[in-house]
C-alpha cells in the first residue's frame, strides 16, 4: 500500500499556444497533466494510462469534444470531464452536461475561476471515493487490502480460515459497493482512489 498517488489530468485542445499555458497553470495545482491536440489521441490514452480528470475543448477537428465526452462516458463512465464551451454558448454548455460532463467552462476564462472548477471537480470525485471505503465493513476492507495483494479467494479463505463460500460473498459485497464489475476494475479504482501504485510501464 501506499499514500495517495498524485492526481493526474488530462487536457485536450487543438491549439498548442492554450493547451501549453494551460498545462502550466494545471501543474500549480501540484498534479501530474498530460495535454492533446488531437481527441483521437487522447482517447487512445485513457484506455492505457490512469486519469483523474479529463479537460476537453468543444470545438476540435475529427472528433470534436462532445463525441469525445460520449465515447470516455461509454468505456470509463465515472471519469468526471470539464467541457470548455464559448461563451455564452448555452444550449452546447446544456448538450455537454446531458451527455455527462460534470461541468463547463466557457472560453475566455480567468486563471483563477478556471483552476477553482479544476478543483472542485478533482475534491468531488475524491470524496466519491472516500465515500465509498466508508461504505465497507471492517472484515470487507481487510478482505479487499488482501485481493489488492494479489491474492486469491481460496488463499484468503486459507489465511483467515473461513469458508470459501464466505470469502466469495464478501468479495461480491465489495465488488457492489465499490460499483466495480470485476477484478480489472477493481484495480483501476484502487489506483485511482490511491490504495495502490499504479503499475510501472517495461522499459522498451
Amino acid at each position: 500500500m501506499t499514500n495517495k498517488t498524485k492526481q493526474h489530468i488530462f487536457f485536450v485542445d487543438d491549439e498548442p499556444k492554450i493547451w501549453k499555458a494551460v498545462c502550466r497553470t494545471l501543474e500549480q495545482l501540484g498534479t501530474k497533466v498530460s495535454c492533446f491536440e488531437r481527441a483521437t489521441d487522447c482517447l487512445e490514452q485513457l484506455r492505457k494510462r490512469r486519469c483523474d480528470l479529463l479537460i476537453t475543448d468543444v470545438k476540435m477537428p475529427e472528433m470534436d469534444g462532445l463525441e469525445l465526452l460520449a465515447e470516455v462516458k461509454r468505456i470509463l463512465p465515472k471519469l468526471p470531464v470539464l467541457v470548455i464551451t464559448g461563451y455564452g454558448d448555452i444550449p452546447m454548455a446544456v448538450k455537454a452536461l446531458k451527455k455527462g460532463a460534470s461541468d463547463f467552462i466557457e472560453k475566455p476564462f480567468n486563471r483563477q475561476s478556471f483552476l477553482a472548477a479544476v478543483e472542485s471537480a478533482l475534491k468531488h470525485k475524491a470524496a466519491v471515493e472516500a465515500q465509498a471505503l466508508k461504505l465497507l465493513t471492517r472484515v470487507e476492507l481487510q478482505v479487499l487490502h488482501l485481493v489488492l495483494q494479489g491474492k486469491t479467494s481460496k488463499e484468503i479463505a486459507a489465511l483467515r480460515k473461513r469458508e470459501l463460500r464466505t470469502i466469495q460473498d464478501q468479495r461480491a459485497s465489495i465488488y457492489r459497493k465499490l460499483k466495480v464489475r470485476n477484478l480489472a476494475e477493481l484495480f483501476r479504482w484502487a489506483v485511482k482512489a490511491g490504495l495502490i501504485k499504479p503499475p510501472r510501464r517495461k522499459k522498451r
